[in-house]
Order: structure tokens, then C-alpha cells, then sequence
């Protein structure tokens, strides 16, 4: 009796550390100016990607020719610091990023002499390393003196995508002409709802894994497949079985398996590893990559990142 009664206690004590610990974590945020508001005012650019021209924001451009950009993300930035929330500055991140792409451009494939293949957003996305991006849109109404500010705020998970959060309204009508004060007023009656909304997504990632994509190909000029059987299996099977012993409570959706490729969705993987420090796809699926280049598979393979979320290995060579 004693002893269940020390079990109960040790559980009871377990289940409340990881209570209180899951919620003294909160998310770390970056505030930007949405697509729209992008192409809105111009700042915007073009890049190839793969044969299709897309429109991505420049961010870089928007800060440095609009000052009313810069006050309105310090203002949000201010009140989600108000409320807890840890961010990353839109500006430093742009800042590595430059430095980045020097580098980037002097690298090359030391095989065939390529260079690296990246959507500026995805490498941005890869710098600023926040959990939640927070796209804000405002427009100002004008009625004859008066203004008043409609905004969309939308919390993006930054390896999904997925939209979480968010919160739209139109303060009400003032002789203001400040838009840091107009955008306050308006924001304001929404920022808690919009908060614990964001917070209730990180408790779910916190307790559940977040949520990652692993995609397997194969080079055309490898001798295997993912049908080819091994000791404990064919190779999919292997692959999907290391996936449950690796993922939280199990947890990764097979959406699509054949003999040259699988693709792997809603991979729950842990938010921080044993030393505390965030784990992204890349650290996550190289341990996946050193395992099929172990014993007894013994096969070569490449890892190719898209943003924080997205991991492919390629089997069969570099």
C-alpha cells in the first residue's frame, strides 16, 4: 500500500513539473508585413523557382524606404512583449540573411559545381527561427477629419504554414492622425484572444511534438528500392518503423509509399532534445540519415532542407 501510495505521489509530482514547465514555455514570434500589404505598396520582388516565376515580399526594401512600417511592427511588438512572448527582430534576421547570401553565392556542389537551390523566403524563414510568424495587414479609412485603422493579424507556424491565430477588426473612427496610436486602439480589444489562441497551439506542440514533413526519394542510378528486403523487413517498413520509435507518442502520417519514393506528413517531432535546444527537421532527419548509412544498410544518402518543416533524404549517392 505504501509503495502505490510513493507511486501515486512520484507520478502527481511528474505530471505537474511538465504541467507548470509546458506553461512557463511560451513561443517565439516575429512580427512581418503580410503578402498583401507587400504587393500593395510595392515591395516586392521575383525569383525562378525551378522554371516558375514567383513574388515573394521584400522585406528588406519595405523597412528601409517605409518608415511606418517600422513603427507599427515596434508598436506589436511592444504589446506582445506586454503580454510574455519572446521575439526575434525582422530587422537582425534580415541582416544575417544578407550575410548569408554572400556566402551562399561563393558555395558551389563540390560534384557537379551547383549552386544552392532556396526560396528567399524559406532561408528567411530559416534565419529568423521563430516558432510563429505573425503577418500583419492594416489599412487606414479615412471619413472626412477622421481615421480609423481595419488590420488582419494571422499567426503562421513557421514550419507548417498552417495559420493558428488571428484576429481582424476596424478600430473605431478618430481625430488621431498617429498610425501607431490608431493601429493600438484597434488591435488592442483583440491582442488577448489572439495570444491564447498562439499559446494554446504551442501548449498542443509542447505536449504533442511539432509538426514536420519527410519526404524519401531515390537517385534513378541506385541499384535499390524501398522494396528491397532486408533482415528485418523491406526498406519502407524500416523506414516507418523508425519513424514511430522516433516520433512523440508515435505519431507521423504515411501519405504516400512506393517502390521509389514515401512521403511522410504530420511527423510530431520534440520541440527541444535532452540539452534544451530547439530541434528542427534538419536535426531530426539526420538522425534518420545516419541510420540507413549504418549497419546493416549501408546506404548512401543525401539531406535536402525546404524551410524549417520540410526534410528530403535522397538514397543512393550525394
Amino acid at each position: 500500500m505504501k509503495k502505490i501510495l510513493q507511486l501515486g505521489v512520484s507520478i502527481t509530482f511528474l505530471l505537474i513539473s511538465v504541467t507548470v514547465f509546458s506553461q512557463a514555455k511560451k513561443p517565439t514570434l516575429m512580427v512581418v508585413p503580410s503578402d498583401v500589404w507587400c504587393v500593395k505598396n510595392g515591395y516586392i520582388m521575383t525569383f525562378n523557382d525551378q522554371g516558375t516565376i514567383v513574388k515573394i515580399p521584400d522585406y528588406k526594401k519595405a523597412l528601409q524606404e517605409n518608415s511606418e512600417l517600422l513603427q507599427v511592427i515596434s508598436h506589436i511588438n511592444g504589446m506582445m512583449a506586454e503580454r510574455g512572448f519572446p521575439l526575434k527582430n525582422m530587422e537582425s534576421a534580415i541582416k544575417t540573411l544578407n550575410s548569408n547570401a554572400a556566402e551562399d553565392n561563393l558555395r558551389t556542389s563540390k560534384n557537379s559545381g551547383a549552386g544552392i537551390n532556396e526560396s528567399p523566403i524559406d532561408a528567411f524563414k530559416k534565419v529568423a527561427k521563430a516558432d510563429i510568424i505573425i503577418q500583419l495587414t492594416w489599412t487606414v479609412n479615412k471619413t472626412g477629419p477622421k481615421k480609423s485603422v481595419t488590420f488582419n493579424l494571422q499567426g503562421l507556424d513557421s514550419y507548417t504554414d498552417k495559420q493558428v491565430a488571428t484576429a481582424v477588426g476596424t478600430g473605431a473612427p478618430s481625430f488621431s492622425a498617429e498610425l501607431p496610436v490608431l493601429l493600438s486602439e484597434a488591435v488592442l480589444a483583440h491582442m488577448d484572444t489572439f495570444t491564447e489562441s498562439l499559446q494554446t497551439h504551442f501548449d498542443d506542440m509542447f505536449e504533442n511534438g511539432r509538426e514536420i514533413i519527410v519526404r524519401i526519394q531515390t537517385w534513378d542510378d541506385w541499384d535499390g528500392d524501398l522494396e528491397t528486403e532486408y533482415d528485418d523487413g523491406e526498406l519502407g517498413d524500416i523506414i516507418e518503423d523508425w519513424l514511430a520509435d522516433n516520433t512523440v507518442k508515435g505519431r507521423f502520417s504515411t501519405t504516400d509509399i512506393t517502390e521509389s519514393m514515401a512521403l511522410f506528413e504530420q511527423v510530431r517531432i520534440p520541440l527541444y532534445n535532452e540539452k534544451n535546444r530547439a530541434i528542427d527537421a534538419r536535426r531530426y532527419t539526420r538522425e534518420l540519415s545516419k541510420f540507413l548509412k549504418s549497419e546493416p544498410y549501408n546506404i548512401p544518402n543525401k539531406l535536402v532542407m525546404k524551410g524549417l518543416g520540410r526534410a528530403t533524404i535522397i538514397l543512393g549517392g550525394k
